[in-house]
């Protein structure tokens, strides 16, 4: 008797759904009307007017321009693509200096393996509370530093992912002072700065909840049988501790090389906050911190070289998937299709009761999301026509903005189109199609549980 594949052994590889999309989109360039809303420049950036979406010529995708726009997609993602093979580097160096092996190693050991679960929980909340503060793509060569915790607890790399991954999306997601979505929201809304965080901090905090309460499940589930877990086969060279516990202790040189890379991460945040700093700058330190590292640890000059390069190999396949899921972006602005989706996804939600338009609302923008990822873009894209239709529905502005953010936040969980995302898995070695797998129930749950909040938000004139 054949046994039946469960649902989630059907998911595909991470290429072949980013090329399924990358068809989908360009048929849908034919299907589709091609159309436009008119955009006027605000404070340096284009916002939506409302009402002025305009059907154009259409512009269909042939075969040889949806290939073209493969290359493109990576040429538009160059920086997040850098900034992976950059992260990748100067973990390289830093693990070949069995510097961060030495540091969890010793704090694993102090702490003791009775308390891994509180570990595990502890450490969410960490990353999480990062995303929620610092930010998303900044935080990036943190994660392999989970991987390695997660092995030394005795998980695998998909709970790596979940411990960081996860959590800093979550946090980043549903952040209540979250300057791309909630900021420019209410920027577009004229409401007052991060208003209505009291609301938006108890939803990121259970949300972040949630979260650690599966990390632990999952890591329950792999202690009882290693095999049971999603990670089974996935690389974990340079991650895992190589001795054991009760042999490790921080010497001169590990104190030195953590120095380096603590000192690199406060600079780097005190650029993001004081000078606006982003995805190059960050590149740019990651490679100083790495030279330092790489000389504090007496590493000859070839022995440098090669890390890189073997760094490179380790990051690349994540770097190659970043491009891959920009060429959508290009595509969608090729074909001039996202304006359309964005319209016609307005108009189906006029007429509906009010709870229903706010859930819908929200819904609207899951799907939105995964044709234009950038949180930022997508507030100046879409709540310049939700917040006035929102007011017609009975909505107030603050829950349209609420509605909005999760859209955005909590489907960035598995939208394969998210460069950051993207960039992360690669940064512990998890494909996508395993994420998907183990993240899914976790997207359910914090939808459900933030569209109760929607609820409330909405009962109560939030």
């Amino acid at each position: 008797m054949r046994d039946v594949k469960k649902w989630y052994e059907n998911i595909p590889h991470a290429v072949t759904m980013l090329f399924g999309i990358i068809v989908f989109v360009t048929i849908m360039t034919y299907i589709l009307p091609a159309g436009t809303y008119e955009r006027i420049l605000v404070e340096g950036r284009y916002r939506v007017v409302p009402n002025s979406y305009t059907q154009v010529t259409s512009t269909p995708i042939s075969i040889l321009k949806m290939f073209k726009a493969i290359p493109m997609g990576f040429k538009t993602a160059s920086d997040i693509i850098f900034i992976v093979l950059a992260g990748g580097i100067m973990f390289g160096i830093m693990e070949k200096s069995k510097a961060v092996e030495n540091a969890v190693g010793t704090l694993v050991n102090k702490l003791g393996l009775r308390r891994k679960y509180l570990i595990v929980v502890i450490v969410t909340f960490v990353f999480g509370l990062l995303g929620v503060a610092v930010g998303y793509e900044n935080n990036i060569a943190l994660v392999p530093i989970a991987a390695v915790v997660s092995l030394a607890l005795g998980g695998d790399l998909v709970l790596a992912a979940g411990i960081s991954v996860g959590a800093m999306t979550v946090g980043f997601g549903l952040s209540p002072i979250n300057p791309y979505t909630v900021g420019t929201g209410h920027k577009i809304a004229e409401l007052p700065m991060f208003s209505g965080w009291e609301l938006r901090t108890v939803l990121c905090l259970v949300s972040l909840s949630i979260m650690a309460y599966y990390n632990v499940r999952y890591f329950k589930k792999i202690v009882k049988d290693k095999n049971a877990g999603l990670g089974k086969g996935l690389d974990e060279s340079g991650f895992a501790l190589a001795h054991p516990l009760e042999s490790y202790e921080m010497d001169l040189k590990s104190w030195m090389v953590i120095s380096i890379f603590l000192s690199g991460l406060v600079f780097s945040l005190y650029g993001v906050f004081n000078y606006g700093w982003y995805i190059n700058e960050l590149s740019a330190i990651f490679l100083m911190v790495a030279l330092a590292c790489g000389i504090i640890s007496n590493m000859s000059g070839d022995m440098i070289s090669k890390t890189l390069l073997d760094s490179v190999a380790k990051a690349a396949p994540g770097a190659f998937m970043v491009g891959f899921a920009t060429t959508i972006k290009v595509l969608m602005d090729e074909g001039q299709i996202g304006d359309t989706i964005s319209f016609h996804l307005s108009e189906m939600l006029q007429g509906l009761p009010l709870y229903a338009s706010a859930i819908s609302m929200s819904l609207s923008q899951c799907v939105i999301n995964l044709f234009i990822p950038s949180g930022s873009g997508q507030a100046l894209a879409t709540l310049p026509v939700m917040i006035p239709l929102g007011e017609i529905l009975g909505l107030t502005r603050q829950s349209s903005i609420l509605a909005f953010q999760i859209g955005d936040g909590v489907t960035n969980l598995i939208n394969p189109t998210l460069g950051g995302l993207i960039a992360m898995l690669s940064m512990c070695r998890v494909p996508l199609d395993r994420w998907l797998r183990f993240i899914f129930p976790i997207v359910i749950s914090v939808l459900i549980f933030s569209w109760m909040v929607l609820m409330i938000g909405v009962k109560t004139g939030y």
